[in-house]
């Protein structure tokens, strides 16, 4: 999936500036034409060996939660505030459905955890909400489909660790979930794990651009695919998300009245704004929106603004989406361009702050930015190939970011996958998280402290099998919550 080349590696990114573009220092006004003091690749490597000594690659292997941890319902609870309160039951409702939907939900109650324990101190741009389900398929700006990071609510810079085990404990759930035993759970968490290490080791020798234009493409996969079943597998996925395209989305989720197209009222699931906003509230509404497309075009490139520039809005909606985001305002957009058969469907998603900002240093010059220009400057850091309508603006007290909606996106069925089929996808996303850091992060560093051996992979799945524990009995006092009527459930919907 990569090749070592013999260029240097990338320079490091100081703890809490693992945003930085490379090749710039700490100091904004530092020039690169001016160069500055750079370690040695071998001083690279010989800092990340010798913060072991502080920081065992051990230690996660003998975690515990603190004794003072906070009401895992209490840390749900208090993010129902600066939420959608009607949307509030439906939340709680996905996340019921089991220990792993809880777990998607819960990624401030991981957050807190992982805040409170020690790391090596080696930053990235984090994901933070890297779990299992948040990898997938999607189109390139090319139109080539690749698999990548697809989620980054949550996106933050952070230790690489918190990361590596939020992908390694939803492996545990998700074998969990489909009741397989600890020894099959054990070799998804160690697929991706060892995946991880062994790719940072290969970024590591990489230049960095050969780093930056990485990528794994579906063909790729399918190529490395030894088995024809899963190949077959492979490929029916492959072709499900080409055809999630716009065309599919319009026939989905709109109609024709009165010859004018528009998004159907389907609670509750989808609300025209119309039935879900009364008054001055739904006017208001409206004319953010309108507001909102103006800033949000001063974000793109100029030749994406010239583009955007000749479709006109026809309508929006509120669309409830995913698990842990159902509540915050997440709306989608209609526009048309040349005539009614040129349409676009957008997504404007608000953008809150990250679970693991209280815990981590923000970049430099984070206090100017929006929490939707924090979302899309993660999500260019991090992904190979980003969606090039990806923009953010603020729409009266709340940040969004804006992008396309369903453009070739598409997933592995995790209540159908096979157990050999989940090994290779947990190890491929382990190599998409490695390469998503080394973009970033000191990833010479950060091959130094993972070594060679086992060490880490080992304590990191002894960690992943203690936090599912933890996490199961989170959803059992969840679930108390909930029966209790402390929180409100909606019903499940009509067949």
């Amino acid at each position: 999936m990569s090749n070592p080349a013999d260029a240097e590696p990338p320079v490091p990114a100081a703890p809490g500036n693992a945003h930085l573009p490379r090749g710039f220092t700490d100091d904004p006004s530092a020039s690169v034409a001016e160069g500055f003091a750079r370690p040695s690749v071998a001083e690279r490597t010989e800092r990340g060996r010798s913060i072991r000594a502080q920081q065992p690659r051990r230690t996660w292997a003998d975690w515990a939660p603190a004794a003072d941890r906070p009401d895992p319902v209490g840390v749900l609870e208090a993010q129902i505030p600066s939420r959608l309160q009607a949307l509030i039951p439906e939340r709680h409702r996905r996340m019921l459905a089991s220990p792993f939907a809880f777990y998607r939900g819960g990624a401030a109650i991981m957050a807190g955890d992982l805040g409170a324990a020690t790391n090596a101190g080696l930053a990235v741009q984090a994901c933070g909400d890297a779990h299992l389900a948040n990898f997938g398929m999607f189109g390139s700006p090319e139109r080539a489909l690749v698999f990548d990071l697809n989620d980054f609510d949550e996106t933050h810079p952070g230790p690489f660790e918190w990361d590596v085990v939020r992908l390694a404990v939803s492996a545990v759930l998700l074998g969990r979930d489909r009741g397989w035993d600890t020894t099959i759970q054990d070799r998804l968490v160690d697929a991706a794990v060892r995946t991880y290490r062994t790719a940072t080791r290969d970024f590591a020798q990489m230049s960095n651009v050969d780093i930056w234009y990485s990528r794994l493409t579906v063909e790729e996969i399918e190529q490395h695919e030894a088995d024809d079943s899963d190949r077959r597998r492979i490929e029916r996925a492959a072709a499900k998300a080409r055809a999630n395209d716009l065309h599919r989305a319009v026939e989905k989720f709109t109609e024709v009245v009165d010859g004018r197209r528009r998004f159907r009222d389907d609670p509750p699931l989808l609300h025209r704004i119309d039935s879900f906003y009364e008054g001055a509230d739904r006017d208001r509404l409206r004319e953010g929106i309108r507001t909102f497309f103006l800033s949000y075009l001063q974000t793109l490139p100029s030749d994406v603004q010239v583009l955007m520039s000749h479709y006109r809005l026809l309508d929006e909606a509120l669309k409830v989406v995913g698990v842990g985001s159902v509540g915050t305002r997440c709306f989608v957009a209609l526009g048309e361009g040349r005539d009614d058969q040129d349409l676009y469907i957008l997504q404007i998603k608000e953008a809150q702050q990250s679970v693991l900002a209280p815990y981590w240093p923000g970049p430099l010059g984070a206090e100017s930015r929006t929490e939707g220009q924090r979302v899309v400057d993660g999500q260019r850091i991090m992904q190979a190939a980003s969606d090039p309508l990806l923009g953010w603006a603020r729409m009266g007290h709340h940040d969004y970011y804006l992008r396309q909606f369903r453009d070739m996106k598409g997933s592995v069925d995790l209540t159908r996958i096979r157990v050999e089929e989940a090994e290779h996808y947990l190890a491929r996303c382990g190599w998409t998280l490695a390469r998503a850091h080394a973009r970033s992060g000191d990833v010479v560093a950060i091959a130094g402290y993972l070594g060679a051996g086992d060490v880490f992979d080992r304590s990191v799945g002894q960690f992943s099998r203690t936090y599912a524990d933890l996490v199961e009995r989170d959803y059992e006092a969840f679930a108390a919550a909930a029966s209790s009527g402390r929180i409100e459930v909606a019903p499940e919907p009509a067949a």
